[in-house]
Parts: structure tokens; sequence; C-alpha cells
């Protein structure tokens, strides 16, 4: 069965060694995703809000290049460093996902991998 990997650019994926998002078959995985831009700096800095539009938003160009959307999601992971913010964070994920409604779970942990970052997500779809 063929694997496809897509690139987002970010420098993580090469040091760590990971792609943003694999398809085999109809299955498509999305990594652990945060709200850093191409060029390495961070999207929506104190604002979980900002943060998690972003990050859906680079997921959903991650799955375009693997001939999916947004529609094919079925589960979303959300890591977060203060579950207080779950509302702004929760108001994001459903500017995409209400209609969708994927299976969703948020989490808070004690910390993600800059000090910056206040929400992380990953992503699950079956697709054509």
């Amino acid at each position: 069965m063929e694997i496809k990997k897509v690139s987002s650019g970010v420098k993580w994926e090469d040091i760590v060694g990971y792609s943003r998002a694999v398809r085999m078959g109809n299955i498509v995985e999305v990594a652990g995703t945060i709200a850093y831009d191409q060029d390495g700096k961070l999207v929506g800095l104190n604002d979980p809000y900002e943060q998690t539009k972003f990050i859906i938003q680079k997921a959903e160009k991650a799955l375009k290049q693997l001939d999916c959307t947004l529609e094919n999601v079925i589960r979303t992971r959300m890591y977060v460093t203060d579950i207080s913010q779950w509302e702004e964070i929760g108001r994001a994920h459903g500017e995409f996902f209400n209609d969708i409604k994927p299976a969703s779970t948020m989490v808070e942990v004690s910390k993600l991998v800059t000090a910056d970052t206040l929400v992380e997500m990953e992503f699950s779809a079956i697709c054509e």
C-alpha cells in the first residue's frame, strides 16, 4: 500500500524526523500541530483562539495536499496549557467543525514545545 507524506516546512519536522501528515490508503493522520508559521513565527501570541484557528488552517492545508478536507476529519485532539481557556479554544474549533462534529478530546498539559505555545492539535481523517 502506498504511503504519502507532506511537510509544512517548519524546522521541527527535520530536527525530530516526522511528517506534518501521512496518508496510507484512506487513513490520514496529521501530527501534533502548533501555531508556528513557515518562517518560525508564532501566530496568536497569548491568544488561544487565534492559535487554534491557525492550527486548524495549517492542518487543512496538509489534508488538501493528501486529497482530503476537514469534512473527512473523524477525530481531533487538543492539548492545552490552560484548560480555563477552553471556551476560546472550543469557539475556534466550532467555527470549523460545528457541522462536521468529529470525536474530540481536550486535555490540559503542563507545557508544550515552547513557552508561548498554548494549544497543540492532532487530527485523524478517513478520506476517499
